[in-house]
């Protein structure tokens, strides 16, 4: 049984949609005896991004909610563009996302030999033909959805001749792309997917599964329902691109005398400012725009893995997305959304100073050397705490206004501030170099335990403990929200050209312990993880989210 790794308490709040409808009516009439049997079926020639996240979640999620089995299949039909590499980092990515397919990992290859007699029922069968055609030539003899098509002037060669020519074109007598079989269905269709598609070429290129067996290899269109049908899947979850290809899916599965598998069509997710066309994410690893497929500014699973977005913040924008039959542009504001409230809830609090400014406390007698904090103050299972402080803290240099503007209640001179978790500071004058540049501040520390009535607090870090890591600020990787949306503009000149800012912090001690993939909320700043490339002692630090805009900073 598919179970998710999480326990099911985590598991976002249901909404009712149509295959969800869809399901639960087959269930109620018997269709499939009760049995929902779905599939993960990724082509292994890229990294997964959000998008494909949906249909994972989908798909893991329509059989778990019925006590159904999910496969991970890799639909590797096309030897050109697959490599193993992408096999991994997909089940990798499906791991981390939080599902499990137990035993039922399959490669559409394992299914090439069955795929061979199917073709070969289906040639004896007068259904199937061998074609010499060129695809130039065959442009202009499937003709256009208004007109119908001119048949091939191989489609009545005799099923024996045709067994003998895809026998041939097995044995590697031919060269790529000299022949193709074809399904003979219907050339004045329509539907141009119907107009006697090809189902096999030839290609001389080994398989990085299936080895150097093989030199034709079948078309999607074929080997899909035939997979779906081997592993009897019930419910075979597609993007709303693939409607079209449906009434070909069906005349594969009714003609081969397969079981009846049932493809259906959801939308599939679009987010602004962001691009999911694997060729373009492909281009931007390839040409350097972006520092590889883990780059926490692409959409790939692994970069947001990298960047500290949360498996289970994924998981339930997902669910709010929810799933139709029509397309929509989602904002990526309800990503952002989704992975601050996980974070909110997670992720353990600590302070780092980004632009720092020197503070001289004039009275170090009345200081405590550490002060208590609480872990997180949404989850009271995180434990608490001790913070060193100290006569000299570093705070936001833009805390400080030495000729405050309206409305500015952060520290000015003659003005208090509360400092986060410890008591309050009263600003008494500042200093300055010889050029006049501010340096430092100095000030006078209230404890808390005082009634001093102040309208904003800053947080902090002791000077004598804190320490320098290096943090990567990330914004989107776009400025517009529609980067691929004009095809007469190359998408990449809308690259932002401050996705990436990389600056230094101060940050207090207990960070200097994390390790890669660890959350934490910098407070007032917004929400971090340790990056890969930490080293221990040494933690490098990625902006996932800023804070929400609700901190009163004025």
């Amino acid at each position: 049984m598919t179970r998710p790794a999480q326990a099911r308490s985590d598991a976002p709040a249901r909404t009712m949609h149509f295959i969800r409808e869809i399901i639960a009516e087959d269930n109620r009439t018997g269709t499939y005896d009760g049995r929902v049997v779905t599939r993960f079926p990724p082509e292994p020639n890229g990294y997964l991004h959000i998008g494909h996240a949906k249909a994972i979640c989908l798909d893991f999620g329509m059989a778990l909610e019925n006590d159904g089995v999910c496969h991970l299949r890799m639909d590797d039909t096309n030897p050109i563009k697959e490599d193993i590499e992408y096999s991994e980092s997909i089940k990798a990515d499906v791991r981390w996302l939080g599902f499990d397919w137990g035993p039922h990992y399959y490669h559409a290859s394992d299914y090439f030999e069955q795929m061979v007699d199917l073709a070969c029922g289906l040639i004896r069968e007068g259904k199937a033909y061998v074609c010499e055609l060129s695809p130039e030539q065959w442009k202009e003899y499937r003709g256009i959805p208004t007109e119908p098509g001119r048949e091939s002037p191989y489609r009545q060669r005799s099923p024996e001749d045709n067994l003998d020519l895809f026998q041939r074109m097995r044995a590697g007598e031919f060269p790529d792309g000299a022949k193709v079989l074809r399904a003979k269905i219907d050339m004045a269709s329509p539907n141009l997917h119907l107009r006697d598609p090809v189902i096999y070429r030839i290609l001389h290129t080994p398989h990085p599964h299936a080895g150097d067996s093989w030199c034709i290899y079948p078309m999607y269109d074929f080997a899909h329902p035939i997979e779906d049908a081997i592993e009897k899947i019930t419910h075979s979850l597609c993007t709303l691109e693939f409607e079209v290809h449906r009434p070909l899916y069906d005349w594969v599965i009714r003609n081969c005398h397969l079981f009846p598998s049932r493809q259906i069509e959801f939308a599939r997710l679009e987010l602004t400012y962001t691009v999911m066309s694997k060729r373009k994410l492909l281009e931007l690893v390839q040409l350097k725009r972006v520092n590889g497929w883990d780059d926490p500014r692409l959409p790939t699973l692994c970069g947001l893995r990298r960047r500290g977005v949360p498996p289970a913040a994924i998981r339930e924008f997902c669910e709010r997305v929810g799933i139709t039959k029509y397309d929509s542009l989602t904002d990526v504001a309800l990503l952002e959304h989704c992975i601050r409230d996980n974070l909110n809830r997670t992720a353990r609090r600590a302070m780092a100073v980004l632009n720092p400014l020197r503070v001289i406390i004039e009275n170090p007698e009345a200081l405590p050397a550490t002060i208590r904090s609480r872990n997180n103050p949404e989850d009271p299972d995180a434990g608490e705490r001790d913070i060193p402080f100290g006569p000299e803290l570093v705070i936001e240099r833009d805390d400080f206004a030495e000729v405050p503007p309206p409305k500015f209640f952060r520290l000015s001179p003659g003005k208090s501030v509360r400092l986060r978790n410890a008591g309050f500071l009263t600003c008494t004058g500042v200093e300055k170099d010889a050029a006049g540049v501010l340096t430092a501040i100095r000030g006078t520390f209230t404890p808390m335990s005082e009634p001093l009535k102040v309208k904003a607090t800053i947080h902090w870090v002791a000077a004598h403990t804190a320490k320098s890591v290096e943090v990567r600020l990330y914004d989107r990787l776009f400025n517009v929200p529609e980067p691929d949306g004009d095809r007469n503009v190359d998408f990449k000149t809308h690259l932002n050209p401050d996705s990436l800012t990389v600056t230094t912090a101060w940050v207090e001690p207990s960070l200097l312990t994390a390790t890669a993939g660890d959350r934490f909320q910098f407070e007032r700043i917004g929400y971090f993880a340790a990056d890969s490339d930490s080293q221990p002692g040494a933690p490098v630090f990625n902006r996932t989210v800023p804070l929400r805009d609700s901190w009163k900073r004025t």
